[in-house]
């Protein structure tokens, strides 16, 4: 018999009535009948060429050899079913909570890195600019802007500085050489951040001849200026694809594309007491920003 298993159905019966006693309790955990069961354990008695069992009237007990193979039966099943379990031990999906364009343009063309790292571990993206409540709403991680010195929350992690500039469709600008003045353009913003012309004009020493036109989002004002509607502000990294495309011409010279910190800075927030799998995203981000 060396090189063999017995019968996979015969040992979980056997396994069944070891542990209840009963071929009555084994034939019910199997949905079979008992002389099923007793067809089976005689089988099995059969394969291995020893007595496992000795039948009473009304009753079975294990014989000393059955005991012996009955404590081995049993573990092995335990390891069975805890490999069949692990299989599909999969951590619940990182809930995150964070703004429409930073998610779209910043964070999801990096996450095939995150998944690359921990494969198992999907990120699932919730957009909002609301405040966000971790015990009401079960997020994981949250990121939002606040000015530098005054984080979003305790403990929140400071990310990047939020840095602007201008940009506009090629066709809009004009020739490298010849760039139409910004006067001449529609600005073009967010009304979630309303404020970023005012800040990068002043640090031009101008001011906005007419108040920019606002959309819901910074993702929506790009895409208006990636249609020729006018001039976009916002962070250099949002556009650098579309720069690299030349989709978008950066409006002022030099390699940051003459963008001036806005006064925020994007922070990392986790609840009180945060799950493995958000501590190993904001190690996973913080590495991602530095790059």
């Amino acid at each position: 018999m060396e090189g063999t298993l017995p019968p996979l159905g015969a040992l979980r019966a056997f396994a069944l009535v070891a542990e209840t006693g009963s071929l009555t309790a084994a034939a019910a955990a199997l949905n079979v009948t008992q002389p099923a069961i007793s067809k089976r354990l005689r089988l099995l008695e059969a394969t291995l060429g020893v007595a496992l069992l000795r039948r009473g009237a009304n009753a079975v007990a294990l014989t000393e050899a059955g005991e012996r193979y009955a404590a081995e039966v049993t573990a092995a099943f335990a390891r069975l079913r805890a490999a069949t379990a692990a299989l599909d031990a999969r951590p619940a999906p990182l809930r995150l909570r964070a703004y429409t364009t930073w998610a779209l343009r910043w964070l999801i063309p990096r996450l095939p890195d995150f998944r690359a790292r921990h494969p198992g571990l999907e990120v699932e993206l919730a957009t909002s600019t609301a405040l966000v409540d971790f015990a009401r709403e079960g997020m994981d991680a949250a990121v939002r802007s606040a000015p530098a010195e005054s984080p979003p929350a305790p403990g929140a992690l400071r990310l990047q500085p939020l840095l602007v500039a201008p940009f506009a469709a090629p066709a809009l600008a004009g020739p490298a050489r010849h760039r139409r003045d910004l006067g001449e353009m529609r600005l073009l913003g967010s009304r979630v951040r309303p404020q970023d012309w005012a800040v990068w004009l002043a640090a031009q020493g101008r001011a906005a001849a007419t108040p920019p036109l606002l959309f819901e989002s910074t993702s929506l004002a790009i895409q208006a200026a990636l249609e020729g509607l006018g001039a976009v502000i916002c962070a250099p990294a949002f556009v650098a694809e579309d720069v690299r495309r030349r989709r978008l011409v950066p409006l002022a010279p030099g390699t940051t594309h003459g963008a001036v910190p806005s006064g925020d800075h994007y922070w990392l927030i986790l609840p009180p007491a945060p799950r493995p799998e958000a501590l190993a995203f904001r190690d996973w981000l913080r590495a991602a920003v530095a790059e």
